[in-house]
């Protein structure tokens, strides 16, 4: 138990002063010191690291690209920040992905449905005899005048479904 109090005091008297704003400066007799506390008031002195702040409220809009640019410039990012950063592009990728993939399956779409309406007006164009099965199940013929409608309808259809 004495033993774990040991370690326990040591991780908090290293962790403290991790946080802390440190200084460094020469004395009068040239001895270099280096402390978490402001020299006396006279003494030239160097700030070695700042002091810990905590994170302020989240940022939007242009202020949010202004604090992108100051965290740029402020340093390397954390792990736990670098990590958010790949996730945060790993998700506008897959957005992006999806949407390139729903845009080339309508492409695909519209092709299909324009090579099907062009493949039914040429059928027509064909001429001969066109055979329709009707709301009987039984075959009927169509007359050259049904066949003229059909195709005049297949050509407005094919122009629509190909533009």
């Amino acid at each position: 138990m004495n033993r774990l109090s040991v370690a326990i005091w040591l991780v908090l008297c290293v962790a403290l002063p991790a946080s802390a704003q440190m200084y460094k400066w020469v004395d009068s007799n040239g001895k270099v010191h280096y402390s978490d506390k402001a020299p006396p008031g006279n003494v030239k002195s160097e700030t070695l690291r700042e002091a810990a702040r905590p994170p302020g409220p989240p940022a939007t809009g242009v202020a949010k690209e202004d604090a992108n640019k100051d965290a740029a410039k402020a340093g390397p990012k954390t792990t736990a920040e670098q990590d958010q950063a790949f996730r945060k592009r790993q998700a506008e990728e897959a957005k992006a992905r999806e949407k390139q993939d729903e845009a080339e399956k309508i492409a695909r779409d519209r092709a299909e449905n324009c090579k099907r309406a062009r493949a039914a007006a040429a059928n027509l164009e064909l001429g001969g005899r066109q055979l329709r099965v009707d709301e009987k199940g039984e075959r009927v013929y169509l007359t050259d005048a049904q066949i003229a409608e059909e195709t005049a309808k297949a050509k407005q259809e094919a122009a629509a479904a190909c533009k």
